[in-house]
């Protein structure tokens, strides 16, 4: 899967920069071309020779030392590769990364490149679990970059635990199987809701429900991740947009639902993770209501269901719901999907800790019209949106054969 493909070898300063030489003669093997560029305090662990002996290409170290005068060697570079991977990163080349910091040969190239990047670190395991470290880790995460986890084991600075890094046979092994995934909603157009509604009673106040919109911007970022086309309508969240997604803010249940039948016809997988208000004010006040004494009542009325609508409009769409609850999750999970005809539904089970609004992880239980049932332990968002897709684009493959 990696034959032909360009990629760009990031090398930082760590004392795992000893594996990137192996690395580079694992890529070159699997049919990659590869370019190494170098920090300065790599060069103090392993010399630019080797790495030019491995990959039979120039290797960069300088901003300043160009190799033809003719281009801008950080800009040629960077548009140069299909996939851009760094490993080792250390925490400082981390940091200056999510930082937008660009002082050196790799930084700058690093922010010029619009291919993948796959992040590889390794580091002492205090400096891994650091807050500055994790928080760094995060907000690249957020923009769409892609990690390989270190390994647990002996450090060279004597600890034991995670920091090491990966193998190089695993590095080129999961890349392979990133190739594959990414072409596993290739051509399809996916549609994702996520965050909450706000319904107004008047120009101060309204009600709404605590979804962060996690769910469903981790749907969306999973989904451009394995080759589709993706388009987000999304509630008042404070999130950024995934990289590559076609964002729709919206604000009221109203809103969201003439986004979603704009949009719905020419969706090939329509995935509705978003907590819409089931009922509104009745009436709206166009100024602030003044407090008075007494109880003040709101009278209630219901919003457009749109998942029903969806699924009673239904013609190619594979339509998947979501539900939140915190107990018989499979009995009122089986209803909704029979009521609404939808394809799949993921029941959230709010009632376990770190699970359901808010958090970074969810316990669900997946149930299709077919009758398939998975049930998956509390995992990170991420995680579980991949499980989905991937379980998906199985579905979908066998609609098509």
């Amino acid at each position: 899967m990696l034959k032909g493909k360009k990629i760009v070898l990031g090398v930082s300063g760590g004392i795992a920069a000893y594996k990137a030489a192996a690395l580079t003669s694992k890529l070159v093997q699997a049919g990659a071309e590869v370019k190494v560029i170098m920090t300065a305090s790599a060069l103090n662990f392993v010399g630019s020779t080797t790495f030019q002996a491995l990959s039979r290409q120039p290797v960069y170290t300088d901003t300043f030392k160009e190799h033809d005068s003719t281009q801008i060697q950080h800009i040629d570079v960077a548009d140069w590769a299909d996939l851009f991977l760094l490993a080792p990163a250390t925490a400082n080349t981390i940091g200056k990364l999510a930082n937008g910091v660009a002082d050196d040969i790799l930084s700058t190239t690093l922010l010029a490149t619009e291919a993948p990047v796959y992040i590889a670190p390794a580091m002492n395991v205090h400096m891994y679990s650091h807050p500055a470290v994790i928080n760094n880790l995060k907000q690249l995460d957020q923009w769409g970059f892609r990690f390989i986890e270190p390994g647990d084991g002996y450090l060279a600075c004597g600890y034991v635990g995670k920091g090491r890094l990966e193998e190089p046979e695993t590095i080129v092994s999961l890349l392979e199987q990133q190739y594959v995934q990414k072409s596993l909603l290739k051509g399809k157009k996916v549609l994702v809701t996520a965050g909450p509604t706000r319904e107004k009673i008047d120009l101060v106040r309204y009600f709404t429900n605590p979804s962060s919109g996690k769910m469903g911007f981790a749907l969306a970022r999973q989904a451009k991740a394995l080759g589709a086309e993706v388009t987000l309508i999304a509630g008042p969240v404070a999130l950024p947009t995934p990289q590559g997604v076609h964002r729709v803010d919206v604000t009221t249940a109203d809103e969201m639902y003439e986004q979603v039948l704009t949009y719905y016809k020419g969706s090939d997988v329509v995935i509705k993770s978003a907590a819409v208000a089931d009922y509104r004010p009745k009436q709206v006040f166009d100024k602030k209501m003044k407090k008075s004494p007494g109880d003040y009542t709101v009278e209630m009325e219901r919003t457009r269901d749109i998942l029903q609508e969806l699924g009673d409009k239904k013609e190619h769409q594979y339509l998947i719901g979501f539900a939140a609850e915190t107990n018989d999750l499979e009995h009122y999970g089986e209803q909704k999907l029979a009521r609404k005809n939808l394809d799949a539904i993921v029941m959230n089970n709010i009632s376990e800790q770190g699970s359901g609004f808010n958090y970074d992880t969810n316990a669900s239980i997946y149930l299709t019209k077919h009758g398939k049932r998975i049930q998956w332990p509390l995992m990170s968002k991420d995680d579980l949106a991949a499980n989905i897709l991937q379980q998906t684009s199985t579905e979908l493959i066998g609609e098509d054969s």
